[in-house]
């Protein structure tokens, strides 16, 4: 039975080197100057800034591209950015080598074991972990070790290690979707996002797509101010701006509580009246799928920082929108999240902050869940 290989299946990326910080936001330019930018931006990219890896064909598709982003672009105007302003003393190009070697160090790990038994152990009645998990977890860490030994890293697996001091926190999931995987349904990937300073600038996602005995990945790449890319091609959201037109993802986690029940209410509530709404139960891959068009938003109650920091990037990048659930500034310690092409989130908002408000009242706690001590943010 042959497999494919992760090298067959992915086109490198080739960054030049991009500036290390980044203007902060205006919103009464921004609008107003939006279209120019991504119109100087878009020659950029036809003229080689990242090295001739990237193309816009001239095609008849062209033309909705520069209109997709734009009406995204603009749609942000409502809502904070959650990339990080500046990547730090680290060159954005080495930075994201090592997040894409990382992750794709640890994919070949999934790849070698994903047409093998399963040996699967419980964190809890219906929560999941492999072997692989945790092999692939031990690769991701090697690279980032060989490279950066002074930055703090918190795996899904491994908990929290490195050096507190660090401006750079590592949020690792070596195996997202690791109950798909076990069953061998094609919804898992490998998560590697990097924060600056508490927030998302660097990601990596190798998505395994496919089935049994034809597996195959693509990999999603951001740099916070640089774009999202899928093997190497630039991405956008999706220019959807309907509910009734749209397709919906959301999950549910393993507590089956007043959240969970709401929820439940709110995948009723969208069924209703959009196209449908998807349960695939790997957030990073939800999340890219909505970077790359194909899905319109997704969210999600009681996610971790190793699912979301990697994913809100690239669809951030990607031309998206991000928030909390109830409609507030998101950062990777929260416990929900709901992103978006940009252009229906304040419609999705309509009927996920009052449920999300609701959970509150009821004293479901909705505080960060989780920052490791002594690590400095911009927050």
């Amino acid at each position: 039975m042959g497999r494919c290989l992760i090298s067959s299946s992915i086109t490198p990326s080739k960054f030049h080197q991009l500036p290390t910080s980044f203007p902060s936001f205006n919103h009464k330019t921004h609008q107003s100057s939006a279209f120019s930018r991504y119109l100087k931006f878009s020659k950029s990219l036809k003229n080689g800034i990242f090295g001739g890896a990237l193309s816009l064909n001239p095609s008849p598709s062209s033309s909705s591209r520069v209109s997709l982003c734009t009406s995204a672009v603009l749609s942000e105007t409502q809502f904070p950015k959650v990339g990080a302003q500046s990547t730090g003393p680290i060159p954005v190009n080495e930075l994201l080598r090592v997040v894409e070697k990382a992750a794709k160090t640890g994919a070949e790990v999934v790849m070698d074991a994903v047409n093998k038994p399963r040996k699967i152990s419980y964190k809890g009645l219906t929560d999941l972990v492999t072997e692989t998990d945790k092999m692939s977890e031990a690769a991701i860490l090697e690279v980032v070790g060989a490279n950066f030994k002074d930055h703090l890293i918190l795996g899904e697996e491994g908990g929290i290690i490195g050096e507190a001091s660090s401006d750079y926190l590592w949020c690792i999931d070596p195996l997202d979707g690791t109950t798909n995987f076990a069953h061998g349904y094609p919804s898992f990937a490998v998560s590697v996002g990097v924060l600056f300073r508490g927030r998302p600038v660097a990601a990596a996602v190798v998505e395994f797509v496919g089935g049994a005995m034809c597996w195959n990945t693509r990999t999603f790449t951001a740099i916070a101010g640089g774009g999202a890319f899928c093997n190497g091609q630039r991405i956008q959201v999706s220019a959807t701006d309907l509910v009734e037109r749209s397709l919906l993802v959301t999950g549910f986690g393993y507590e089956h509580d007043d959240a969970w029940v709401t929820n439940i209410n709110l995948f009723k509530e969208f069924t209703d009246i959009s196209r449908g709404v998807r349960r695939l139960g790997a957030a990073a891959v939800d999340m890219c799928h909505v970077a790359i068009g194909v899905a319109d938003a997704y969210w999600e109650y009681r996610l971790k920082p190793w699912d979301m920091a990697a994913g809100v990037l690239i669809v951030e990048e990607a031309g998206g929108a991000v928030t909390c659930m109830d409609g507030g500034k998101f950062c990777v310690y929260d416990r929900s999240v709901l992103v978006s092409n940009g252009l229906l989130h304040s419609k999705l908002l309509e009927k996920i902050s009052p449920a999300t408000e609701r959970l509150k009242e009821k004293g479901i706690d909705f505080s960060w869940w989780y920052k490791p001590e002594n690590y400095s943010t911009d927050l």
